[in-house]
């Protein structure tokens, strides 16, 4: 056994955090490391130790391999713990863990290496027989050839970049007329995103969903699936809200896939907690996509359903242990939701929206969970990703779960900048959502920025509206009787209605 005493953080905001604290209750001791942009973070103040690592950029500081390698050689580190983006996923960081003799908690460079890229991914589960979506099996950059296989594949066709992720260098192409414009966008986008422009084809599966299969294995050669994640409520091809288990999946088709994810992961010796991704099409047939090595944004909706906790399973193989269950031990208990609470403005394509959280309020109860990285009267970081929170919850049936989500979006307080939660009200409230019919095209087919336009108010909410008003207008002026006023558009909840002492 590789004994773990001491824990640096590779990370930062809610996630940093989150490891922190599975790494406390483990009674390990800590380290953060920051950006001087971070420098008042939570997960800073909660470590047992921090360093600065450089300045706010995440190349000069997040990125800096070496700077944070040699943190652990002074703190006398014994492992290091990626979290999610920057490192997480690079095999050249991790090899460099493995040779200065400090243990990196996540997978192989090896096994990052085959499915970090999408065509050795291909290459690797084929042995398996995992289903592919129809299309090239290797990076391609003749046109008039790459026009020919789209041909025989049949249009629409999907051109994706062999490396990377997140919907870049990914281009859809309807005819044949635009395919060589589009092909040329996708390798230009993919030099620049990844410094490399290797594309390759695929069939493009109209009207999928997205679901993902958590898979956990340890160093003794026991794989397990730990069940799907519903993943298709997406923007710019980034999920926003995900949900455990999915509302389609049935009992046999959760236990094919949940098999293909465990093959998928032995084809490439994997230790640790990865993510194994399926297209699932109409006709409720599955495509293998990729698979992430690493821990996910959306994990705690597995954690909510299976009852483990994820990163203190992945530091128990990280020190050689073999896993405590077997696939017959677990069992799908309730149902989960989790809300990305971006600091985006969804009338505004989502576009970021920066600045400061003059109120900030959690919500609480039975049922919710929130991981986050902040608290009122804290910046959002213009260099960073804009996710301010990971709200979940958690309920014995998916009506529960929405239900309980709803309330908690209701109590969630934030004021200074836009975010996704009215999007998530929106969301969770549509008939395509609550009848789980629905897939990645949910917000091109339903979503406009005038959905989140507050409607005409009916006659008790104005009258509400007007007393408010009034209310407020004899509080500056003591003594002074209430003058009618127009009453403005009121859309507060009754739960908000009841703390303003307003019946």
């Amino acid at each position: 056994m590789k004994k773990i005493t001491k824990l640096l953080v590779a990370n930062r905001g809610e996630i940093a955090l989150r490891v922190l604290r599975s790494a406390k209750e483990m009674g390990l001791q800590t380290v953060a490391i920051y950006s001087e942009a971070d420098r008042n973070a939570l997960h800073v103040r909660y470590a047992d130790e921090a360093v600065c690592v450089g300045p706010p950029a995440s190349k000069d500081s997040y990125l800096r391999g070496d700077k944070i390698l040699e943190v652990c050689r002074q703190l006398g580190v014994d492992a290091i713990h990626p979290g999610y983006g920057f490192l997480s996923e690079n095999a050249e960081f991790a090899r460099m863990v493995k040779e200065a003799g400090i243990i990196f908690v996540g997978p192989s460079p090896e096994a990052m290496n085959v499915m970090g890229d999408k065509l050795s991914a291909k290459q690797a589960v084929k042995a398996y027989n995992i289903p592919l979506v129809p299309g090239t099996d290797e990076a391609i950059s003749d046109v008039e050839e790459a026009k020919r296989i789209a041909a025989t594949v049949g249009f629409p066709i999907l051109i994706k970049a062999s490396a990377g992720g997140g919907g870049k260098g990914m281009r859809i192409v309807n005819a044949e007329s635009e395919f060589e414009e589009q092909m040329q966008l996708a390798i230009n986008e993919a030099t620049s995103a990844f410094g490399d422009g290797s594309v390759f084809i695929e069939k493009f599966v109209t009207g999928p969903r997205h679901i993902e299969i958590q898979v956990l294995g340890d160093e003794h050669g026991n794989i397990v699936h730990l069940f799907e994640r519903e993943c298709s409520i997406q923007r710019r091809h980034q999920k926003v809200i995900e949900e455990a288990p999915s509302a389609v999946l049935t009992p046999e088709l959760r236990a094919e896939m949940g098999r293909c994810a465990v093959d998928v992961a032995r084809a490439c010796d994997y230790t640790g907690a990865g993510t194994v991704e399926f297209l699932l099409d109409d006709q409720r047939n599955f495509y293998f996509l990729e698979m992430n090595t690493r821990l996910q944004v959306e994990h705690p909706v597995t954690e909510q359903i299976t009852g483990l906790d994820l990163v203190k399973e992945q530091i128990k193989v990280a020190q050689g242990l073999p896993l405590a269950f077997r696939q017959e031990d677990l069992h799908i208990n309730g149902h989960a939701l989790e809300l990305r609470v971006y600091a985006e403005d969804p009338q505004n394509n989502f576009l970021p929206d920066i600045g400061t959280l003059t109120t900030y309020v959690r919500p609480q109860g039975p049922g919710v969970r929130v991981d986050d990285g902040f608290e009122q009267g804290m910046e959002i970081p213009i260099h960073y990703d804009p996710m301010i929170a990971k709200l979940v919850t958690f309920g014995a049936t998916r009506e529960e779960a929405i239900a309980r989500m709803l309330r908690a979006i209701d109590e969630y307080q934030i004021t200074g900048i836009q975010t996704t939660l009215d999007f998530g009200r929106y969301v969770l409230r549509h008939p395509a959502f609550v009848s789980g019919n629905f897939d990645t095209n949910f917000i091109k087919d339903h979503f406009t920025p005038e959905s989140l336009k507050p409607a005409a108010p009916d006659e008790t909410t104005a009258k509400l509206a007007a007393v408010l008003t009034a209310m407020l207008l004899a509080e500056k002026k003591p003594g002074a009787t209430p003058a009618a006023t127009e009453a403005p558009v009121a859309t507060a909840s009754a739960w908000k209605r009841n703390r303003l002492g307003v019946r």
